[in-house]
This record gives structure tokens, sequence and C-alpha cells, in this order.
């Protein structure tokens, strides 16, 4: 029987905690619009389209928690808030991009997929 040493299952562990924020669908669409540049919430929860309020703000918190993003803040009336790429999270970039064109080049694909094992099921 094959264990796992101590450090590969903190390697493990760490892998997963990484994936679990950068390989959700919102982090996905997030990063990718960032991209462009700065953005306030309000553009970015329009160009994502299907996102509620409260999952945008959950999506940014956790990704300014883990340093991928920024969010600043001006004394304007109203508030100004932006949020930005950090260095880190603009490395993040090109594994994001790769993710989302090879699921925008492989989804009927997957569609097909799913329907032939949806009508072996029954």
């Amino acid at each position: 029987m094959l264990t796992l040493s101590h450090r590969d299952e903190t390697a493990c562990q760490a892998v997963s905690d990484v994936l679990s924020r950068v390989g959700d669908k919102w982090t996905v669409l997030v990063v990718e619009h960032l991209s462009e540049g700065p953005m306030r919430f309000n553009e970015l929860r329009r160009l994502i389209g299907n996102i509620s309020q409260k999952m945008l703000t959950t999506t940014l918190r956790g990704l300014e928690r883990d340093g991928l993003v920024t969010r600043t803040v001006y004394p304007t009336i109203p508030p100004r808030v932006d949020y930005e790429l950090t260095e880190l999270g603009r490395e993040l970039r090109a594994p994001v991009h790769a993710l989302a064109g090879w699921a925008r080049t492989n989804i009927q694909r997957i569609n097909d997929a799913r329907a032939r094992f949806d009508g072996a099921q029954g």
C-alpha cells in the first residue's frame, strides 16, 4: 500500500488550496476581465453577466486575500473603488487565458460527450 509522507500531504493540501481559488469559474472570469486593466465593481459585474453582487464581492475579497487583486478606494462622492491585478495576479493571466481558451474551443465536444453519457444512462 502506498502511503504519503507528511511533506507529500502538505504539498497536496497546498495545491488543493490554491486550485480551489484559481480554478473557480468566477475567478477565471474576473482575472480574464482584470487582465485588461483596473475596473470598477459594476463594470466587472456587467461584463461577467450572470454573477450576483454577493458572489462577485466574495470572489473579489478572496482574490484580494490571496494577494491576486488590489482594491483601491478613491475619496469621491460617491466613493469610487477600483480592482486591479497585482503582480502575482498578472502571473496568473497566462494559465487562466489558456484554461478559458481550452474551454471555449472544446465546449461542443464536452456537450456531445455529456449527451452521449446521459443517453447511455437511460
